[in-house]
């Protein structure tokens, strides 16, 4: 089971950049797939990017597509979601989480239930 640590999460103003980072030993030696999420409408907890090690193939969710990025670093075992032209909407409890590949990263992102999860970071986006 891959242990995640979080960090990055902070205060930045409407229009303002922040940079999560998911640390996670063992991601690139197999095939999975680290997600990023925040609560949804109704709390639940919402696949808002997902990257696959398998092929690095990505997802994102409407509301943050072509604000967010995310991206791995092998040599640092690490995978980054990059958010640009934050608004305030976007102020959450980000976490990731990790389960092993068995379906498109859209359909895992969207429809699996992950199995280990970071402990979270508190984006806060205000002016």
């Amino acid at each position: 089971q891959l242990q995640l640590v979080q960090s990055g999460g902070g205060l930045v103003q409407p229009g303002g950049s922040l940079r999560l980072s998911c640390a996670a030993p063992g991601f690139f030696l197999g095939d999975y797939v680290i997600g990023w999420f925040r609560p949804g409408p109704e709390k639940e907890r919402e696949g808002i990017s997902c990257i696959s090690s398998r092929d690095g193939s990505t997802y994102y969710r409407d509301s943050v597509k072509g604000r967010f990025t995310v991206s791995g670093d092998s040599a640092k075992d690490t995978v980054y979601l990059q958010m640009n032209s934050l608004k305030p909407e976007d102020t959450a409890v980000y976490y990731c989480a990790v389960v092993p590949w068995m379906a498109s990263v859209e359909t895992m992102c969207t429809r699996i239930e992950f199995g280990s999860w970071g402990l979270g970071t508190q984006v806060t986006v205000s002016s």
